[in-house]
Order: C-alpha cells, then sequence, then structure tokens
C-alpha cells in the first residue's frame, strides 16, 4: 500500500468553486498555487464529463508545475483516466478498497481520501480500506453546502487520537481563516476550503495565510 507521509504535510487543502469558464478557473488555480497549498481538489459538478475532463486535464499540468497533488472529486475513473495524484469519495462514490486498488496500479504515491461527515463509523472503515486521509465535515455553516448537517469538533480529537498516525485528518465545511485555528488545536491536520480562498480578493495570500497560520 502506497502511503503518503503527512507528518510535514499539514496545512491548507484547496478545493475548486464549480466553474464554467475554464480559463478563469486556471487563473484563479495558479494564483492559489502560488500560495502553497499542500493539496488541489478539483471539484466542480456543474458541467458536462468532457468539460471535467479537459479543466482537470489542465490543472493537472499546473499542479505538476506547482509540485502540489490533484485530487479529483468523486470520480475514480477521471482520476485513473488522467493518473491524478489522488481521488475523494463521497456516500455515493464507491468502494474505497477499489479506488486504492486502482490508484496503486498507477504507481506510489497515490492518494485516497473519503467524506466521513460526522459518522465514526465511517472513517474507521475508510482507515481499514486503505484511506490517506479522512474528511469531516461541515465543521461550520458552509455556504457550499448549507443544507450540510454540522459534525462536531470532538471528532477531529477522536481521529487523531485513535486512527493511525499516517492518516491525515481532514476538516471541511465553512472554514475561514478566523475559525481554521481551531480545527488545527482539535487534531486537524488539513483545512479543506472552496470560498475562503477561491472567492477571495488575492487567492495566494489568501492561501499563504493558512500556511503561516499553522505555523504560528
Amino acid at each position: 500500500m502506497n502511503k503518503i507521509k503527512w507528518s510535514s504535510r499539514k496545512g491548507l487543502y484547496a478545493i475548486t468553486l464549480d466553474e464554467f469558464d475554464t480559463a478563469r478557473l486556471l487563473e484563479m488555480s495558479v494564483r492559489v498555487l502560488a500560495g502553497c497549498p499542500v493539496l488541489l481538489q478539483y471539484r466542480n459538478k456543474s458541467v458536462c464529463q468532457a468539460l471535467r475532463r479537459e479543466q482537470a486535464s489542465r490543472l493537472l499540468a499546473l499542479c505538476r508545475l506547482a509540485g502540489v497533488p490533484l485530487i479529483i472529486n468523486d470520480d475514480l475513473e477521471l482520476a485513473v483516466e488522467l493518473a491524478a495524484d489522488g481521488v475523494h469519495l463521497g456516500r455515493c462514490d464507491g468502494d474505497v478498497a477499489l479506488a486504492r486498488r486502482a490508484l496503486d496500479a498507477l504507481g506510489p504515491g497515490r492518494i485516497v481520501g473519503v467524506s466521513c461527515y460526522g459518522e465514526w463509523e465511517r472513517a474507521a472503515s475508510a482507515e481499514a480500506a486503505g484511506a490517506d486521509y479522512v474528511a469531516f465535515g461541515a465543521m461550520f455553516a458552509s455556504s457550499t453546502k448549507p443544507e450540510a448537517p454540522r459534525a462536531p469538533l470532538e471528532l477531529l480529537k477522536r481521529a487523531r487520537r485513535e486512527l493511525k498516525p499516517d492518516v491525515a485528518v481532514v476538516a471541511i465545511g465553512g472554514i475561514t481563516l478566523d475559525n481554521a485555528d481551531r480545527l488545527f488545536e482539535a487534531g486537524a491536520d488539513l483545512v479543506a476550503v472552496v470560498s475562503d480562498v477561491f472567492g477571495a480578493d488575492d487567492p495566494c495570500a489568501r492561501a499563504a495565510a493558512y500556511r503561516d497560520l499553522l505555523r504560528k
């Protein structure tokens, strides 16, 4: 099993906004990547598969130049087709163990991430199936998923206590610079952020601010 060493990989996990305009998506992503996030996830549920493939392929090229792994949201087939750096699976996006085998076949270091919402049992199952990270949320009210139920901070603490050290703990949902420190203190390795980074006036500076927040 190819595990990412997360001990020195803590900080911002940037997630793209839904964007029809590929040029705008790439321009914003370049600025975010300049702020050195740990990971970038391509997430776009509003476009057709052909455009998703084009956008993901072009983002992967940018991420390779920046040295930042690109994670494909909810689409193992696309992640394998592009030989992307990883896949993120939600509740209805397929079997974690299958994704682990498929990505391992591409070579070492691929990342499998799993949404666990507020469910400890799902996190434990994902770890057993070979996930590299488990994501809990929404931690706060989220504009991206306003209907999402909230997850307690205690889940982050429990995950850090009970999961293996090489399984990263990710917090997601309504995260901003003003509340991210609470999540790091509770045990999160990464904070997954959409609007507060991609919607910022200066995405590079905002991404860098998350990195600096953890250093402090």
